[in-house]
């Protein structure tokens, strides 16, 4: 047989697994898995990107009680698993984006993001089960097969993350952590998560109400990323790949209540839960500095600032970043551990020492010291453009900020808006303490005069106050709450 023609065979699939030593029993379907990672394997990786993962999104959630809770209402799925003899570890991480995934190995995280939007101890059991059931059927492990089979690098997580220290992550768990496994392997999740859902004895419906209440957080999401013309924030799963009345979706979840487990818990939790989220932040929290219209305030860092009115800022794990209306130009900040013995402007010229500047100078801003230079060429998201850079010593840290604008010559085109906000930064006064905190969920009942309108205009949420309401509370679009309701507000 010419070399040629065997390239166009294909091997059966029991041949594959003789030949590369790759086959395993899937746990969910008990028939043969053409896997690349023994079980012992998967652990690991999955304890190795730990760290990683934590530090990606801000840490594990600083609330003992609260993780204590999710890890209680994960463990009790888990045993109703087809992997109950694995060990499992719940997270809780410190984000507020919306989401929660699986690396494989019994590590399942969920943002404190999501848990805003879910309104009882039955819709937690169905976001973990979902996520237990990636992990019992293995769906990380197959992923990674998939893509080493194809030759996939690591360069989906490295687009999303901006480093390239997370490749080992990029390739254990790919893009299932960013969009998800593809509907088949989600709607296994969810019928998985739907089977463990009724083995601990809630109703399967559950998982529908999971998936509607945040399809209608993913639409209010969109909507409003384009009317703020920015890219949205959506979950990565089965809620952007079919709606709630997806026919198969409804079919795997109704089939769920034929398995072993009776529904003997009608109460589906509600008022248990939403007295554990009490007091979780909405949005950013303490620990990771809280913005109050263009205002950025730090307790724990003792900073304040501004950024020009009307620029979209985002709080990243590892950065402040804002950027104007028209995406033209861009200013950042973040810190860093000065050298011993080095002063801002040697810092500066350190961090500068391949690129050529211009001018520099020294800065007092608000009796803090620090250095500041424009770069003639800098590498930028614009391409080949002045910069504005600027170091500022508070606190024993390094507060560095780099600006630059597209189709600048000399100084960036925003540069007075630049050095505008750079001289905003000072430190934060003990009666802006208040001002640093972020907004919590608060719970109050409903009564039969209670309306989310007359909520919404009490609310310290300063945009979309009633629709953000209605979506902590599943009364989206327009629904009104029952009286004797236990509601969400924000405080």
């Amino acid at each position: 047989m010419s070399l040629s023609s065997c390239a166009r065979c294909a091997l059966p699939p029991l041949l594959i697994c003789a030949a590369l030593a790759g086959c395993a029993t899937n746990p969910v379907t008990g028939r043969p898995d053409l896997v690349f990672q023994s079980e012992e394997g998967e652990i690991n990786k999955a304890k190795q990107v730990h760290p990683m993962l934590l530090q990606q999104f801000g840490g594990a959630y600083d609330d003992q009680e609260l993780q204590a809770y999710v890890n209680e209402v994960g463990q009790r799925a888990a045993k109703a698993s087809h992997r109950p003899e694995l060990q499992y570890y719940f997270t809780v991480l410190d984000s507020e984006v919306i989401n929660a995934f699986t690396t494989g190995g019994g590590y399942v995280y969920i943002t404190r993001g999501i848990m805003n939007y879910l309104n009882s101890e039955a819709e937690l059991t169905a976001v973990l089960g979902h996520e237990i059931g990636h992990v019992t059927a293995r769906h990380p492990v197959r992923q990674q097969t998939q893509s080493t089979l194809a030759g996939i690098g690591a360069a989906t997580v490295g687009v999303f993350t901006g480093s390239g220290d997370l490749a080992g992550l990029a390739n254990y768990a790919g893009a299932a952590l960013i969009r998800g496994y593809g509907r088949d392997q989600e709607l296994e999740a969810d019928r998985l998560g739907a089977e463990y859902l009724v083995g601990v004895g809630y109703e399967s419906e559950h998982m529908i109400d999971v998936v509607r209440l945040l399809k209608n957080q993913e639409l209010f999401e969109l909507q409003r990323a384009r009317e703020e013309k920015r890219d949205p924030r959506v979950y990565h799963g089965v809620f952007s790949t079919h709606p709630d009345n997806d026919q198969r979706l409804r079919e795997v979840v109704k089939a769920a209540e034929k398995f072993e487990g009776k529904v003997d818990n009608k109460d589906s939790g509600r008022e248990k839960y939403l007295k554990h989220i009490e007091g979780l932040p909405l949005a950013t929290s303490r620990a990771q500095g809280v913005l109050k219209g263009n205002r950025f305030y730090h307790a724990n860092l003792g900073l304040t600032m501004a950024f020009p009115v009307g620029w979209h800022v985002e709080n990243r794990a590892d950065r402040l970043v804002a950027i104007s209306p028209q995406k033209d130009s861009v200013i950042q900040m973040q810190t860093q551990a000065p050298p011993p013995n080095t002063g801002p402007r040697e810092l500066l010229s350190r961090l500068l020492a391949r690129s050529s500047s211009g001018q520099d100078e020294p800065l007092e801003v608000n009796g803090l010291q620090g250095h500041t230079a424009v770069v003639r060429a800098a590498q930028t998201e614009f391409g080949l453009v002045p910069a504005r850079y600027a170091v500022i010593y508070y606190n024993n840290l390094a507060y560095i900020f780099a600006g630059a604008s597209k189709g600048s010559a000399g100084v960036p085109a925003a540069d007075p808006l630049f050095m505008s906000t750079i001289k905003t930064f000072r430190r934060l006064k003990q009666n802006e303490l208040a001002l640093a905190e972020p907004y919590r969920i608060k719970t109050i009942r409903a009564t039969d005069k209670t309306r989310i309108a007359d909520l919404a205009r009490t609310s310290p949420i300063p945009k979309y106050a009633a629709e953000t309401l209605r979506l902590l509370n599943d009364l989206y679009p327009d629904k009104e709450p029952q009286p004797g309701q236990l509601l969400k507000i924000i405080e």
